[in-house]
């Protein structure tokens, strides 16, 4: 129901936006857009890189260079329908699950100001939940080619359908911004989907001078089809099961994800790092990410390198069923349920990363960004890999190479 609202939404949006266009006395449509045309090569060959988790081919095993990790295609209209009312429709095309370029709507709602410094939405938005989100896909916005997944891909349900409220305010010399949001999404992979309700989340962001703080806290509920039958397994296995699937059940649970960020950018260089937890009672458990990343500009160039870690601080190994107390064909059942289990639980991003890149802005609107990433994959972790194929070891060292043309118009 939320997403045939956000549809209505949108098509509603687009169709004020035609009849404007035909008053020429109301010159207050904007189309804007941005992209990226990137290639990315990884020396690990029995895997796929990829930088978002829910695609089905990248670099590696797929490809040796790949066009398809980063490159993207986004399209937005700005609606000023009164001095109070404003709306924006955002379309963006990249890779999906499916391997289609298909386009899908990233936003899509309708703003009403209250005050110059109080407003309100509803419609589709971007969780706030950290520095880059909202801009997290133009790349052109970012120092990087893509944003360090260390951090990042803790949250793998970024849209959300609902209402959003921000109250902005000055404190001495101090600017501020505090975001509060409540809804649901879903994001699809390639045999279902995962689904947050009854998410919401609050968000502030302070600039004093050349320094911004930024601190976000929120939770959802998320569920997976596929999961809950996973476990519905485990309960046939009498008590034993029934324990082991309500330790570990992802729906009707609570996700919270804290992230604290800081950024200083006197204009000559810049310094940003990002600190998260997400933390679940269930199958998804408890992991944290952080990154620093430093650049110095001069003239067009812009050197810079950062690093980065992730690491799963839940149990990533679990005894589950004893198969001694169950006659065949019972006994391999629980072993293979055992297995499958704790390739889950060991299944969350542990790594470290270093990047050195530079970025030339040839011409504004245009940047082109050459990035080298080195990927040390601790504790047997596949590092977020996909297409991993029986000659694939976890745990090792991967090296990237990504080149990627990015521009605004």
């Amino acid at each position: 129901m939320v997403r045939q609202a956000t549809w209505l939404c949108a098509i509603l949006i687009v169709t004020q936006s035609g009849a404007l266009l035909a008053d020429s006395g109301m010159p207050n449509l904007e189309f804007n857009g941005f992209g990226t045309l990137g290639v990315v090569r990884s020396d690990e060959r029995n895997a796929d890189f990829v930088a978002a988790p829910f695609v089905s081919e990248g670099a590696g095993y797929s490809h040796d260079w790949s066009a398809e990790v980063d490159s993207r295609l986004g399209l937005q209209a700005t609606l000023r329908m009164t001095p109070q009312i404003s709306s924006v429709v955002q379309v963006i095309s990249e890779k999906r699950h499916d391997g289609s370029f298909a386009p899908d709507i990233e936003w899509a709602n309708v703003q009403y100001d209250f005050t110059p410094n109080l407003s309100f939405r509803v419609g589709r938005m971007v969780q706030s939940s950290f520095m880059s989100s909202e801009h997290r896909k133009v790349n052109y916005a970012t120092p990087w080619i893509r944003p360090p997944q260390e951090v990042y891909r803790l949250l793998p349900v970024a849209n959300f359908d609902g209402v959003d409220v921000r109250y902005r305010y000055p404190v001495g010399k101090t600017s501020n911004e505090l975001q509060m949001n409540f809804g649901g999404g879903s994001v699809d992979y390639s045999t279902g989907s995962i689904d947050a309700s009854d998410s919401w989340g609050v968000s502030h962001r302070t600039h004093w001078g050349d320094a911004t703080l930024f601190a976000s806290y929120g939770e959802l509920k998320v569920s997976a089809d596929e999961l809950s039958q996973f476990f519905d397994v485990y309960r046939l296995f009498g008590l034993p099961g029934e324990q082991l699937a309500s330790r570990y059940e992802v729906d009707g649970k609570r996700t919270s994800l804290l992230s604290l960020g800081v950024g200083y950018d006197p204009g000559s260089w810049f310094v940003m790092g990002e600190w998260a937890r997400s933390s679940s009672p269930s199958l998804l458990g408890d992991s944290e990410g952080a990154y620093m990343t430093f650049g110095y500009r001069i003239a067009e160039w812009t050197p810079y390198v950062g690093v980065a870690r992730a690491k799963v601080t839940s149990n990533t190994s679990e005894s589950g069923l004893n198969a001694a107390l169950y006659p065949s064909p019972f006994a391999e059942g629980a072993q293979l349920l055992n297995g499958i289990l704790n390739e889950l639980l060991s299944s969350g991003m542990q790594q470290e990363s270093i990047t050195v890149g530079a970025r030339w802005d040839f011409r504004p609107g245009m940047a082109l960004t050459a990035q080298y990433d080195h990927i040390d994959m601790r504790s047997g972790s596949s590092g977020g890999l996909i297409n991993q194929q029986p000659e694939f070891t976890p745990g090792e060292r991967i090296n990237l190479f990504s080149l990627a043309l990015d521009f605004v118009f």
